[in-house]
């Protein structure tokens, strides 16, 4: 508890512009969040990368955290966005990268990482809701996968539990529909 403590009042500090603060914080977090991005992305390659842009985004981003919600909580945010990024992204590499000799459907896209050969279906499904009810995918993210309380995603969205809930059973039923259908 002690260490959340001092993450949060290093991260305050950091929002102020002290750059001594900004650096002990990103080495205090870095395996917070690769442990983060490996709950996206098992594939510990990708992982390390959305680590790392997850930590690029918090140094470029830390001005505008504004204390709202706690820094953990707008750290699983900023997480959870970098992991979907750099999975899309992986997969418009491979994609670009298939030749004739291994065609792009060699492989499962459902059941087959990009990189590792991990099951990462649930990413393509979260993409299908992003495009038909973007409202329901950061409510899903933080709770199933971040594992964050109702009252800190609540908090974080600035919307009520009941609403919260709500969306979380909408997403949840939306995302099982996706992954049976695929």
């Amino acid at each position: 508890m002690l260490e959340d403590l001092d993450i949060e009042a290093l991260a305050d500090r950091a929002a102020t512009g002290d750059a001594a603060a900004l650096d002990a914080l990103l080495i205090r977090i870095g395996p917070q969040v690769l442990r983060q991005c490996q709950r996206f992305l098992p594939c510990h390659q990708d992982a390390e990368e959305a680590c790392q842009d997850t930590l690029l985004q918090v140094a470029r981003n830390i001005a505008g955290f504004a204390g709202r919600s706690r820094f953990s909580t707008w750290l699983y945010s900023v997480t959870a966005n970098c992991a979907r990024q750099t999975y899309r992204s992986l997969k418009r590499r491979a994609a670009e990268q298939a030749t004739p000799v291994l065609p792009i459907d060699a492989a499962d896209p459902r059941t087959t990482s990009v990189i590792a050969g991990s099951r990462l279906d649930l990413l393509d499904a979260l993409e299908r809701l992003e495009a038909h009810r973007p409202e329901l995918v950061a409510p899903l993210v933080l709770r199933d996968l971040c594992q964050l309380t109702y009252d800190e995603i609540a908090e974080h969205l600035a919307v009520p539990v009941g609403t919260l809930k709500s969306r979380i059973h909408d997403a949840r039923r939306h995302v099982r529909a996706s992954l049976q259908a695929a």
